[in-house]
């Protein structure tokens, strides 16, 4: 069995101790401060009582200085029969007088030479037992001197009721926090729920995707985590779907471009061995097998070079040279078609002008380029070549008299296997990857191209190549 829990647990679960702790907290404040609370007022009615009782006595010592000590203790236990508290009476020897507890209930307390001594200098407030004498208690010392003698009056009052009063508070509280945590609780789940809702969905969707149901989309959610996350999500699921329906073309133009020169080939040599083709025809039809072959030749090169770069295996060896280096290289390759349809060459009477860059790879965008250029150039026509630095990047321009592009076909001459009609017309062996590897290797040096096309006059390609080192 999984020992993995849900995000709907894990919210619920770190929900519900978060709160306890923070109820457990706050009992602990509210305990610490009725506590408190709850000594400074008895501390406050022990020091009002005890000084009414001490003007008490005195009184009675004052008017009676012989008889006093019976009126005394009447006197002492009706005060404390009024505060709910006891008094004791006793000289500076801690010798008890009177007291207000029925059957000499505090004869036998101690009273310690300490706690006298402290309310010499001022009244003195503590809890004590009297050494074990007595239960634990609130206790004010209070000195004063009538005609003459020290007296001290003790007031207390047992610390059971402190305990009583805090448990009655917390009792209170216990009760209280059980019933909000009960409906914060349900109110949690609820919330832990919606939260983890969207992830559930998100999942769910993945699952599709994972299936190859690329149409599925997130909802959207008042979130703005949850929001940016499915904005996130649908654009991967576009994308996706665009990358497999591209890869499903991809998989068509391949087959496709496979098969019609293996198609050929084949059909001319089961034509030779079955002699269906006379012999005197086999060179006409051997040179067509070659260059079906040449064809297939290209077009597993430049499968590979375009899966090396998008692979980014492919890393470019940067080296200083002329721009008119690749293009006059190329011009010379192609110097018989050029003549055959007697097209000018225009702009290549600059000063020297650098690239810093892979020399043979844009030896190949050139070369890609230029035979584009001279595929569709009118006859009579013109080839001409433009030069500008900006900043640490050359842009240079390829610009062909002719037909043209439409302004359908310009999105679309950079995609791989694309071919115009008149393309296919005009050159069977192209296999519809040239411009394609053009743009991955401009790409690959971080510059840009573009191609612009006014019908029946011209086509231009315009692209950026470093002249300086960049860091890549």
């Amino acid at each position: 069995m999984s020992n993995r829990k849900s995000i709907f647990l894990k919210y619920f679960v770190i929900y519900s101790a978060v709160i306890l702790i923070s109820f457990i907290c706050l009992g602990a404040v509210l305990l610490l401060v009725s506590s408190r609370y709850f000594m400074q007022e008895k501390k406050d009615l022990l020091e009002r009582n005890n000084n009414a009782a001490v003007e008490a006595v005195s009184d009675l010592i004052k008017s009676s200085p012989t008889g006093w000590k019976e009126t005394t203790v009447w006197s002492i236990k009706e005060l404390a029969s009024k505060s709910g508290m006891e008094f004791i009476l006793c000289d500076k020897n801690g010798n008890i007088i009177a007291s207000s507890g029925l059957a000499g209930q505090f004869l036998d307390l101690v009273i310690s030479e300490d706690m006298l001594n402290k309310a010499k200098e001022q009244a003195y407030y503590s809890d004590s037992d009297f050494d074990g004498s007595y239960e634990s208690c609130h206790i004010f010392v209070q000195e004063f001197t009538v005609n003459g003698p020290e007296y001290y009056l003790i007031s207390l009052t047992p610390k059971v009721e402190q305990d009583n009063y805090v448990l009655e508070i917390m009792r209170i509280f216990l009760v209280s926090m059980i019933i909000v945590y009960i409906a914060v609780m349900i109110a949690v789940y609820f919330v832990a729920k919606r939260l983890s809702a969207p992830i559930i969905e998100i999942a769910d969707v993945s699952r599709e995707i994972g299936r190859g149901n690329f149409s599925v989309k997130l909802p959207e959610y008042n979130i703005y985590e949850m929001q940016e996350l499915s904005n996130a999500f649908n654009d991967m699921a576009a994308s996706l779907k665009s990358y497999d329906t591209m890869r499903n073309s991809f998989v068509a133009n391949v087959s496709h471009e496979l098969r019609t020169p293996m198609t050929s080939i084949g059909g001319f040599v089961d034509g030779m061995l079955d002699g269906t083709i006379p012999p005197e025809e086999h060179e006409h039809y051997l040179r067509i097998i070659s260059s079906e072959v040449s064809r297939l030749t290209r077009l597993v090169r430049s499968m590979l070079n375009l899966a090396k770069i998008e692979a980014g295996e492919l890393k470019p060896n940067f080296t200083r040279f002329s721009v008119l280096d690749p293009i006059i290289d190329t011009l010379v390759t192609f110097e018989t078609r050029l003549e055959k349809k007697n097209i000018e060459i225009r702009g290549l009477d600059i000063d020297r002008m650098y690239l810093y860059a892979d020399n043979d790879l844009i030896h190949q965008v050139m070369y890609n380029l230029i035979e584009n250029a001279i595929k569709f150039v009118n006859e009579n026509g013109y080839i001409e070549f433009s030069f500008a630095s900006v900043g640490y990047m050359t842009v240079i321009s390829i610009k062909n008299s002719g037909e043209g592009l439409s302004e359908e076909e310009l999105p679309l001459v950079f995609d791989r296997f694309y071919k115009t009609d008149k393309s296919r017309s005009q050159d069977a062996s192209g296999v519809g990857l040239g411009l394609n590897i053009v743009k991955s290797i401009i790409r690959l040096h971080r510059g840009k191209i573009m191609v612009r096309s006014i019908k029946g006059e011209y086509t231009e390609f315009v692209f950026t190549v470093p002249n300086k080192k960049l860091n890549l």
